[in-house]
């Protein structure tokens, strides 16, 4: 599939050689498995999961753990064309020739992508159709918890925690190839691991007392989190260091899926947390964190940590992320901190406008909580709010739509006169009953009922300044609500969608209904049937899947919840039984797991406010001068192998990440959004080497050249060499090299190379050659004979030219394509071979 970079669009998303991968020879290894995604590269670098199921496979000297990602439609049609097959990223194998291919799910709208990854990679669909020498396909995500419209297309899937079960189901495949067995007995042997679900050994019209419990590690702590992650090449969704402080969250929202399928919760040690940070910002060079959980503020020991944390960071210009915070988790001191470094919007998720519907959903904030913590934003700088509410929730009434407004015309009025760009912010999203909550047995509205809905929010809210209203696409929800809630029956409508070109179906520019409603009509099924409301006694097509809470425990909470009874987090008030843990004597209904493991939550601190008595008062220290110059070099290096496909936009955070690495001290600009003093020379044409670029960086101390290229060197990706550093004055605009030697190295047969020297010489000995140039304007003719100002043919089908960019710069690729029309980056290579002044 490398071979084909010369022609895609985008090639960063494929070469698979960035700063962190791991190489081995598959060869060497007694289990080669790859870690897919089924979405483009910049979705599937932000996942947490695969990177931490990456580190941790290849830890291991026996296995092999590679990536894999759907490309565009785009570069599927010039795979097709050229009859190249979808390959993992490191060693470009296929996928069709490994041991196992393991795809995320991590929602219900990437079903066809999953399809598509299959199809492009020559693997049977279904797991009927498989032989002896396909790979197994496993998947693994919270959508396993009812992934029963994908049982078709698996052949294994692993529930829960992927840590430990991803070792064992490799150890399982390693032994098994060992013995020889064929792929019934593989998959017989894989069914006894904890965790692990072979749909085609269940039958949903027999279920007798099938079941399959998900696997869960019990503490996270002696858990290797990884730090030296792979870098991602170009603009990632979540381009930064994400560390997962907690897991799990017992908050009791009713209808929320993780807060179920993730019990019990577990906290790593704010020592562990910071050592961690420390390393991972240190092996990384990342300019920002992100502290992850389902519930952040919940982190027991969040003060504590964070105060070890901060001053580090903010020295760094390292910025730091709380996602996922509730309504009065964010203390004070905290909320200070975060002010002096990083003051954009802040995100509160009240789920309903009224009390009532909150009590009902068992949110457990009241709307005096939201204004206080809204208040303490505004009063700390922020000038933007953004509040998640969704639509549709069981018992919801228009009066309930009417408090949606009331609240947010509540926030906006305690910003105060001193909050000069204050905006306000609804983003509504539809409900969706998912599996294994208390509310899965609920109706989810329609479509019409939906769009009903948004219209009247949408006539309400036209009435106000500074309060603005978004929402989730409609279309997406429907679809989600029939995937999460479906059968098997659903299979069938999966592929012929697919088979329709429905793809990419959470990118609101790529769904289409109108595959998945004509694939239904044809199975005889209507989405009305998976919409509806269930009878509390009728078996759900996920019961034989169990997170390990009990349908008795979620039933109660359903009860509770139309009651308008709100249920206190466990973890600080009485236990509720929900059946997942070992608390105070009782049994796990996670019977494999509990038989050697300690299933409890595992906390730094039994109530949230001890950790507080650690914390001392912010005190803003005096932050260190950022923007000294203490010495300017111009940087040469070498760009070759597959860092020639960086373009100059992914170059740059390439280098300063390296830097931080190296532990050199960045120079940056002043002002709110501080900058690094990096420029670097006239763009090289992607797909083009050099052996000759530069960059120039300043720093805030007097470095020596040898000491710059050796620390850097040990930084860079593949291909990347720094070759000498020229030490030059602190001025920040220099001078740039206008003189630059090419080696063009035509492939193809004898005529053919023949005829495009023949051109080559045309054009050296013409006076004119006007070609059609590309500016911001549009089209220009542009007389590009001048350019070049020597040729010499070397033999072999290779021409030494040097080009004089002084008074117009064209592309060379352009001007090849020029001289010889019809090639391709696949006829030719080019590489720079020297830039000088004269």
């Amino acid at each position: 599939m490398k071979k084909l970079l010369p022609l895609l669009t985008r090639p960063t998303r494929y070469l698979g050689s960035e700063w962190g991968t791991v190489h081995k020879d598959p060869a060497s290894v007694k289990a080669h498995i790859a870690l897919g995604f089924p979405d483009l590269y910049e979705i599937g670098m932000s996942y947490l999961g695969q990177k931490i199921l990456y580190e941790i496979v290849n830890k291991n000297p026996d296995f092999y753990a590679e990536r894999a990602y759907v490309p565009c439609e785009e570069t599927a049609g010039i795979m097709r064309e050229h009859g190249e097959l979808l390959c993992t990223m490191e060693s470009d194998t296929p996928l069709k020739d490994i041991d196992a291919v393991g795809v995320s799910l991590t929602h219900e709208l990437c079903y066809t992508n999953v399809l598509y990854m299959l199809d492009l990679a020559g693997i049977p669909l279904k797991t009927a159709d498989r032989g002896e020498d396909c790979p197994l396909i496993i998947a693994g995500g919270g959508a396993c918890f009812n992934a029963e419209p994908m049982a078709d297309f698996f052949d294994i899937m692993m529930l829960g925690d992927g840590e430990e079960s991803i070792i064992r189901v490799l150890e399982t495949i390693a032994d098994c190839k060992e013995k020889n067995l064929c792929r019934a007995d593989k998959l017989t042997a894989l069914s006894k691991l904890p965790g692990i679900y072979i749909p085609s050994f269940f039958d949903p019209e027999n279920p007798g007392d099938f079941c399959v419990e998900k696997a869960i590690v019990d503490d996270l702590n002696p858990i290797d989190f990884p730090k030296d992650q792979v870098l991602p090449y170009g603009n990632v969704i979540h381009d930064r260091l994400t560390l997962e402080i907690a897991r799990g969250c017992t908050r009791g929202c009713r209808f929320c899926q993780a807060g179920i399928i993730y019990r019990p919760v577990r906290e790593r040690t704010p020592e562990i947390l910071n050592k961690t940070l420390m390393q991972g910002l240190e092996e990384t060079g990342y300019e920002e964190t992100s502290l992850l959980s389902l519930s952040t503020g919940d982190y027991s020991a969040l003060d504590a940590f964070f105060a070890k944390s901060f001053d580090h960071c903010a020295a760094e210009q390292i910025s730091i992320s709380l996602p996922s915070l509730r309504v009065g988790s964010l203390s004070e001191p905290i909320m200070e901190r975060i002010a002096t470094i990083r003051r954009t919007g802040a995100t509160l998720a009240p789920e309903a406008g009224s009390q009532r519907l909150r009590d009902v959903i068992n949110k457990g904030i009241t709307e005096q909580g939201l204004l206080d913590h809204s208040r303490m934003l505004f009063e700390n700088g922020w000038q933007s709010i953004k509040l998640y509410f969704m639509i549709g929730l069981p018992t919801e009434t228009f009066e309930d739509l009417d408090a949606i407004l009331d609240l947010c015309l509540k926030v906006r009025d305690i910003a105060g006169p001193h909050v000069k760009l204050m905006q306000i912010s609804a983003a509504i999203s539809p409900f969706v009953p998912k599996p294994q909550t208390p509310f899965q047995w609920e109706r989810q509205i329609s479509l019409e009922e939906i769009n009903e809905r948004l219209d009247y929010l949408r006539a309400n809210f036209s009435k106000y300044k500074r309060i603005k209203l978004k929402f989730h696409i409609p279309r997406m929800s429907f679809l989600e609500g029939i995937f999460s809630r479906g059968d098997r029956r659903l299979g069938p409508v999966i592929q012929k969608a697919y088979e329709r070109g429905a793809l990419f179906s959470s990118w609101k520019d790529h769904l289409d209904l109108a595959p998945y409603l004509e694939a239904m009509e044809e199975e005889g099924l209507t989405s009305e049937e998976f919409l509806a409301e269930r009878p509390v006694e009728n078996r759900l097509p996920w019961d034989h899947l169990s997170c390990g809470v009990s349908k008795k425990f979620l039933l109660t909470e359903r009860d509770r919840g139309f009651k308008g009874k709100v249920t206190g987090d466990c973890r600080y008030e009485e236990c509720r039984n929900c059946g997942v843990c070992e608390f105070d004597g009782r049994k796990s209904l996670l019977k494999v797991q509990a038989a050697e493991k300690d299933i409890r939550p595992k906390m730094v601190f039994t109530q949230r406010d001890q950790a507080n008595k650690d914390v001392q008062p912010f005190v803003q220290k005096e932050k260190p001068n950022m923007g000294l110059k203490g010495s300017h070099f111009r940087i040469w290096y070498t760009k070759t192998g597959t860092t020639a496909y960086l373009s100059q936009l992914d170059l740059q955070p390439v280098f300063e990440r390296a830097i931080r690495r190296a532990k050199l001290p960045l120079t940056f600009s002043q002002g709110f959004h501080p900058m690094p003093r990096i420029s670097f020379g006239r763009a090289l044409p992607v797909a083009v080497e050099s052996q000759a670029e530069w960059m120039n960086v300043m720093f805030r101390t007097e470095l020596t050249d040898e000491e710059v290229v050796e620390k850097l060197n040990k930084q860079m990706p593949i291909g990347i060499v720094m070759i000498k550093a020229d030490k030059l004055s602190l001025a920040h605009k220099q001078s740039q090299p206008q003189i630059e030697d090419f080696l063009l190295s035509f492939n193809g047969d004898n005529e053919e190379t023949a005829q495009r020297v023949a051109k080559w010489r045309e054009f050296m000995e013409s006076e004119e050659y006007i070609i059609s140039h590309k500016s911001k304007k549009g089209f220009k003719e542009k007389n590009a004979r001048p350019c070049l100002s020597s040729y010499e043919e070397l033999g072999n089908n290779k021409i030494k030219m040097t080009f004089n960019w002084t008074d117009l710069y064209i592309s060379p690729t352009k001007i090849i394509a020029a001289v010889c029309p019809g090639t391709t980056l696949l006829d030719y290579s080019l590489i720079k071979t020297d830039q000088r002044f004269e």
